[in-house]
């Protein structure tokens, strides 16, 4: 059905789309360094986050109300302990992109890596099947070059709920979203070091679309502060546990 509603309002949707990038209110990335320690104390997490603009911080003025940095602190105060992050993203990536970044980057090492990426995948309508396979590339990077043994992909947001969009391109871009994060939940199911977490702010954004940034397009400040909090839950509880005692995130007299 999507697809046939693609051919049919093909011309108007191209129309919309070009309409929007016209109009579009362009933000700057989040203000501030993008490798850091979060907390006191020794090291017990090493975190990657990799992404487009969501998670360098559009939407947001500084790094500390940033994803990076809403992460890290809050992660630090849940394992108490000091988290060390590093952040390699950039807007309009995809995730092609981001592996063509991965591939030569500075990477520290990690345990763990975060990704914020596939708005713009849905955006250039890269089909469901060829995005996993890139986020494949992009995991099998992040273990070779950073040391990373958990990946947790966040879900494409909800795109029908952005204020920016018209209709029909909000319909059709929030259905293939939707059908990305489906197609996700379903492949990290047969890895057991791969997570994905739904984005948190859907009932948000349909009560309240000040939560967004000004551009109707990005997360604010409340937003990335949610988005932190549901991650920093899953992997404290689900992760952080079974990581190996010898990686700074165990300590033994825990």
């Amino acid at each position: 059905m999507l697809q046939a509603a693609k051919i049919v309002l093909s011309p108007l949707l191209l129309w919309q789309g070009r309409s929007v990038r016209r109009r579009a209110l362009r933000l700057p990335e989040a203000q501030g360094a993008r490798v850091g320690v979060a907390g006191t104390g020794p090291v017990c997490l090493r975190l990657l986050i990799v992404g487009d603009s969501s998670a360098a911080g559009v939407g947001a003025a500084t790094q500390s109300q940033a994803l990076a940095g809403r992460l890290s602190e809050a992660l630090s105060q849940r394992l108490d302990g000091a988290v060390a992050w590093q952040l390699v993203a950039q807007t309009g990536h995809t995730t092609r992109d981001a592996v063509d970044v991965l591939k030569t980057a500075s990477l520290h090492p990690a345990d763990v890596m975060v990704t914020a990426l596939g708005v713009n995948d849905v955006v250039a309508q890269v089909s469901t099947k060829k995005w996993l396979s890139n986020l494949d590339k992009l995991d099998w990077l992040a273990a070779r070059r950073a040391g990373v043994q958990h990946i947790v992909h966040s879900g494409v947001p909800p795109m029908h709920a952005f204020p920016l969009l018209p209709h029909p391109l909000r319909w059709v871009l929030g259905a293939q979203a939707r059908h990305y994060n489906e197609a996700l939940v379903r492949w990290v199911a047969a890895y057991p070091n791969r997570w994905t977490l739904p984005l948190p702010f859907e009932d948000q954004l349909a009560t309240a679309g000040t939560l967004m940034a000004e551009d109707g397009f990005h997360p604010g400040p409340a937003i990335y502060a949610l988005w932190a909090e549901q991650l920093a839950g899953k992997i404290s509880a689900e992760i952080a546990p079974v990581l190996p005692l010898t990686t700074p995130t165990r300590r033994k007299d825990r």
